[in-house]
């Protein structure tokens, strides 16, 4: 005999599969969920690299930049140099910060609102009170992932790969710049205002301060330091005029000048570089540079040489010598003509001027050097520690073999000074060796630059 069927059989069957349904539609959203967070964090290390990429790029980079011919570059270079390179480096900054903050903060929301509704946490009650850990994992765990997936990776990335992220993000950049520009223009300007702020309470220093500043901040300091320093505040304040070699002291020549009077007076000058002119030294019409005679230099016949003349710079006598320094870079040149206000020609000026302008006076293997040593009276002498032994044995009128005891290797007497003493002296040192005293003047933590060495003659022994 059947028995009847349970009339609630199927309704459990059914609230069952009902169960399992609203499981699976959870997951699902979950997995939606995770799929869109997913998809901003990437769009968030995309902005957030794209900060570095931008504002790492090398004069290189940007040069590449101009060659190429395609649409990205052009849309990279927009967002850097339109209008003004100041203004759009603000613009640009502002649009990358807007749009990854806003990324950033809907990942938080949303991902905040998927994880409260998917994982619920108890408060844990402690001696300081109540711990809200759904608020805690959801604040912790996922800043954790933004700053590294959206920030820190994207960053390193792009350090290594500017070109290629400035390349793919330049177009997306300009869109969001005109969907965004009234926000961003309102940034631009509060920045703006807030930067002539933060200059009005800046303290200017003079130049004179910051100079006197170097003299009394280290003593010790060597001379030539402390010129090389001077030299570089003073960089941006030195005019041409300054440095140049006035017109009386520039050897020249004149257009009419045989080859064969040119050949001989470039041999005897031995100049790189000569300047040429016409009637009078206003009238200069060009460089010769003097490797582009090499060719003639046995030339038995006349040869016209005049083709041979190069395009020269001009500059005014009031152009400051940082400014030069960058025109000479971007020409390529070394030499420039000095003109006044009235366009006659003043002097010369070269690379070589603007260098001994911060590090001093330059020697070349034309340049007339005499032994660097100074006699203070009988007995005392300042050397370089490059000198040689064998030219203080000849100062000193001293036996050939008087350092032949402790020299070994040595051939300076910064060498022999290192023998004796086994390590770099101090400023201040001082090391006997015989009847001589050496004090150590000028050195550094590698090798030994000045000395005054005081010796004991056969008649000062006598009187004592």
């Amino acid at each position: 005999m059947k028995s009847d069927p349970d009339p609630y059989q199927y309704t459990d069957t059914f609230f069952q599969y009902l169960c399992i349904a609203e499981i699976n539609l959870s997951i699902t959203s979950l997995i939606v969920g995770l799929f869109i967070i997913f998809i901003f964090l990437g769009i968030s290390a995309l902005f957030s690299s794209s900060e570095n990429a931008f504002f790492s790029l090398s004069p290189e980079n940007l040069a590449e930049l101009n060659d190429e011919d395609s649409p990205q570059s052009h849309n990279a270079l927009k967002l850097i140099n339109d209008p003004d390179r100041q203004t759009a480096t603000r613009r640009l900054l502002a649009t990358i910060l807007l749009m990854n903050n806003l990324v950033n903060i809907f990942i938080v929301i949303y991902a905040s609102y998927l994880f409260s509704n998917w994982i619920q946490f108890d408060n844990v009650e402690t001696q300081f009170g109540l711990i809200n850990l759904n608020f805690l994992f959801q604040v912790v765990f996922i800043t954790f992932i933004v700053v590294l997936f959206g920030e820190i990776i994207p960053k390193i990335y792009a350090t290594k790969n500017n070109l290629k992220i400035v390349r793919l993000m330049s177009k997306p950049l300009n869109i969001c710049y005109i969907v965004f520009k009234p926000i961003i223009i309102l940034l631009v300007k509060s920045s703006s205002i807030f930067d002539r702020y933060l200059k009005s309470r800046q303290h200017n220093i003079s130049v004179e301060e910051i100079s006197q500043a170097i003299d009394i901040a280290d003593q010790n300091k060597e001379i030539e330091e402390k010129h090389i320093l001077k030299g570089l505040i003073n960089f941006g304040n030195t005019s041409v005029k300054q440095i140049m070699k006035p017109r009386t002291e520039v050897n020249c020549l004149e257009m009419q000048t045989s080859s064969k009077d040119l050949l001989n007076t470039a041999i005897k000058w031995t100049y790189s570089r000569i300047p040429i002119y016409e009637e009078n030294f206003d009238q200069v019409k060009g460089i010769l540079y003097i490797k582009d005679l090499l060719p003639h230099i046995h030339a038995q016949k006349e040869f016209d040489w005049h083709h041979l003349i190069r395009p020269t710079l001009f500059v005014p006598e009031h152009k400051k010598i940082d400014t030069l320094l960058e025109e000479f870079q971007d020409k390529r040149v070394h030499m420039a003509i000095v003109v006044d206000e009235y366009g006659g020609t003043s002097g010369i000026v070269t690379m070589e001027d603007i260098l001994e302008e911060v590090f001093g006076e330059i020697k070349d293997e034309f340049d007339d050097e005499d032994l660097a040593f100074s006699k203070l009276d009988n007995n005392t002498y300042v050397f370089e520690g490059k000198t040689a032994l064998h030219d203080i044995i000849k100062i000193l009128n001293l036996p050939q073999d008087y350092f032949e005891i402790v020299k070994e290797d040595a051939d300076t007497i910064g060498g022999l000074i290192l023998e004796i003493h086994k390590k770099i002296p101090s400023i201040g040192d001082t090391i006997e060796f015989q009847e001589m005293v050496f004090t150590i003047e000028s050195a550094d933590n590698r090798k030994i630059k000045r000395v005054k060495l005081l010796i004991a003659r056969d008649e000062d022994k006598q009187d004592i």
